[in-house]
């Protein structure tokens, strides 16, 4: 993952992880940084909203996944690093930078289980070359994005950057790198795909979707920039069936569905198991969501009930509900991520109604993240 991620801090643990953590954790606990997200994040909302209503107006199919890619992409860019790329822009262009990570996610994801891997990487050939050229696209975007913020502040790279104008920091422009694409899979790739899932069980479970619309049409208002101005971080939170409907969404479909950890030193786990230096331990967030042990006979539906107690979200442990993991690594951007998610299903499942395409397939991925292989193709219908 080293080529990808670097030392970024997804990939690192030690002084080089606590490092990272405590400058990401002081700004994600700003509030300042929260007012701000909730204003990008209604703005890219209301920029996906006008696309799906052309699209409705003229009968077109939209891949949702995609779009939803580069609503997130556009939003971790202004949030985490302060600059506008315009992939949401009405004319959907090309982003050279999208596709580049996105390949150079699933080559380095297909590595775990390719024996050739490195002999490919040798001589650089098949996928390592291409790979190679997917990394370079990345690099020259993301130390673009650094040179453009050196100047500027109020943004997390600009609290990096402060840091790395401690001498005894060592964060270098390459560490700086790797902050900014840590940054990114985290804000553009799991946010999406979440987004992608819950969109295609809200179509695919009528009730839920009546449901869901019944508790957003209590914002009345039936014009889309005067609803959405209606909603901040403390109204979002008194949704609390769209908060479950995200949960369930996640429970079953985990963005990360599964993570590897690497062994220090020997050590027996609780259950007796002995694990051994140099080995891994890997932990299934996609499995544990569907097991009956964990969640009940019914653990294989779509139950976003399961979640309140008289109309009320209950959390569960993160220990058994692992989709942001649990612990010192528990995911700082997760109340970030919902408010997000939040606002954007908010906007679009309270002004559009969407139907699968006929015969279109939903399937896997293989990538460090659990997204739709052949994308979310749906067409959206402007609802009053």
């Amino acid at each position: 993952m080293e080529v990808l991620l670097g030392d970024g801090i997804f990939n690192v643990d030690g002084e080089l992880w606590r490092k990272q953590r405590k400058t990401a954790s002081f700004e994600f606990a700003s509030k300042n940084l929260r007012d701000f997200s909730t204003v990008v994040f209604r703005e890219y909302s209301l920029k996906l909203s006008a696309i799906l209503t052309e699209t409705s107006s003229h009968n077109q199919v939209v891949d949702m996944q995609e779009l939803l890619m580069r609503m997130t992409l556009d939003s971790i860019c202004k949030v985490g690093f302060g600059v506008e790329i315009g992939t949401l822009a009405p004319d959907l262009p090309e982003n050279q930078f999208a596709q580049a990570f996105d390949t150079a996610n699933i080559i380095v994801t297909l590595r775990f289980i390719d024996p050739l891997w490195r002999i490919k990487k040798l001589f650089n050939a098949g996928s390592e070359a291409l790979l190679d050229k997917s990394i370079k696209i990345i690099n020259d975007f993301t130390y673009s994005v650094i040179r453009r913020r050196r100047q500027m502040k109020h943004d997390i790279l600009s609290r990096f950057i402060e840091l790395g104008e401690d001498p005894e920091s060592k964060m270098t422009d390459k560490s700086l790198r790797d902050v900014v694409l840590n940054f990114v899979i985290a804000g553009r790739d799991t946010t999406a795909t979440t987004l992608s899932w819950a969109v295609y069980m809200i179509m695919t479970h009528s009730h839920v979707a009546e449901k869901l619309y019944m508790e957003l049409k209590a914002f009345e208002n039936k014009r889309v920039k005067q609803y959405a101005g209606l909603l901040n971080y403390d109204s979002l939170g008194k949704l609390h069936y769209l908060h479950a409907v995200i949960t369930e969404t996640l429970r079953l479909y985990p963005a990360v569905p599964q993570d590897p950890k690497g062994i220090l030193e020997d050590d027996v786990l609780p259950d007796g198991t002995k694990v051994k230096a140099g080995g891994m331990v890997t932990y299934v967030p996609y499995s544990m969501g569907r097991m009956e042990y964990n969640w009940g006979y019914d653990a294989a539906l779509f139950k976003p009930e399961r979640w309140l107690k008289d109309g009320l979200f209950q959390n569960s442990s993160p220990f058994k509900f692992t989709a942001f993991q649990a612990g010192p690594r528990i995911c700082l951007g997760k109340d970030s991520a919902y408010l997000q998610m939040k606002m954007a299903l908010a906007i679009l499942c309270r002004f559009f109604k969407f139907s699968l395409v006929p015969n279109h397939p939903v399937q896997y991925r293989m990538m460090t993240i659990l997204s739709m292989a052949h994308g979310l193709k749906l067409k959206a219908v402007r609802c009053l």
